[in-house]
């Protein structure tokens, strides 16, 4: 049998085939990528909870990892090592609020974000909080209808409703939440945040009345402050001067604090009578963010 035997000729030319073939050519692993998010406003979450990032691939939800935030806002993470195939896939991408342990390797309804990929970045918005909050409103009275009507309980509630024409109506307009989400009213007394109550609609009263005395209230959200003073804050009380809030939670709620995101803010005047006025306050309240990949 004949050896066979490379000649010098055949020598150059696979040197010359091997030197000609890219690293990715001979290597078929799969591409990894970054996702870096640049994001401004998040609250600090707590132990129990964790934002998680997701791109939305051919319609499904791929994970692209969690982090917190600490009280400065800083995430623990700004860049995010996935697939490059299933980033350039990507439709979009949406960030949500998990618990920490997560029993679900799906999406939770408290979808803070949301952004479409426009080339290689998506601009975030809160659409999957409510389709929009550019037109909101919201009034509210100072009284305290729950209570005996002794003239130090007078200034001693909040509800978000307006009876200038003589007749009660909702107070707040407010677009409809996206599941995983509930509004909540707030008076900040001497630092002290006092929930009103959450709810999902304007009209009704809302899921909680832990300060109301025992007479029935109106059916709206608010509350008043005549029992079960928290430490610090004495009860019955005077709101004028302090600061009132509609917030937007989360559901499950992270925490006994208003969440980051508020539509409505505003001092009550130290000389508030009648119907009051409480202002927009998305652009200072509401977070802002990019991801680029």
């Amino acid at each position: 049998m004949k050896k066979f035997k490379l000649t010098n000729v055949m020598l150059l030319a696979l040197v010359v085939f091997v030197s000609s073939c890219s690293s990715d050519d001979l290597d078929d692993s799969p591409k990894s990528t970054a996702l870096t998010l640049d994001i401004n406003g998040l609250d600090n979450l707590g132990s129990d909870y964790l934002y998680e990032g997701w791109v939305i691939v051919n319609g499904a939800p791929v994970s692209t990892g969690t982090f917190s935030v600490d009280d400065d806002h800083n995430l623990s993470q700004s860049s995010f090592t996935l697939d490059a195939e299933v980033l350039e896939s990507a439709s979009d991408f949406v960030l949500t609020i998990e618990p920490n342990p997560d029993p679900s390797d799906a999406p939770a309804d408290t979808k803070i974000f949301i952004g479409s990929f426009d080339g290689n970045s998506a601009s975030l918005t809160t659409g999957t909080v409510a389709p929009s909050f550019d037109a909101i409103n919201g009034k509210f009275i100072i009284a305290a209808p729950t209570g005996t009507g002794a003239e130090e309980e007078k200034y001693s509630g909040v509800w978000f409703l307006d009876n200038s024409s003589g007749s009660a109506v909702a107070g707040l307009e407010l677009p409809t939440l996206e599941a995983g989400w509930k509004y909540e009213g707030w008076v900040v007394i001497d630092g002290v945040p006092l929930s009103t109550g959450t709810f999902t609609s304007v009209m009704g009263a809302d899921e909680g009345s832990p300060f109301s005395g025992a007479n029935p209230g109106p059916p709206f959200p608010g509350e008043d402050f005549l029992v079960n003073a928290p430490d610090g804050v004495t009860f019955p009380t005077d709101v004028r001067g302090k600061v009132a809030v509609i917030s937007v939670e989360p559901y499950p709620d992270n925490s006994p604090a208003p969440f980051t995101l508020k539509p409505l803010f505003g001092m009550i005047p130290s000389d508030a009578m009648g119907v009051q006025q409480i202002g927009d306050y998305v652009t200072e309240s509401f977070p802002t963010g990019t991801v680029t990949r």
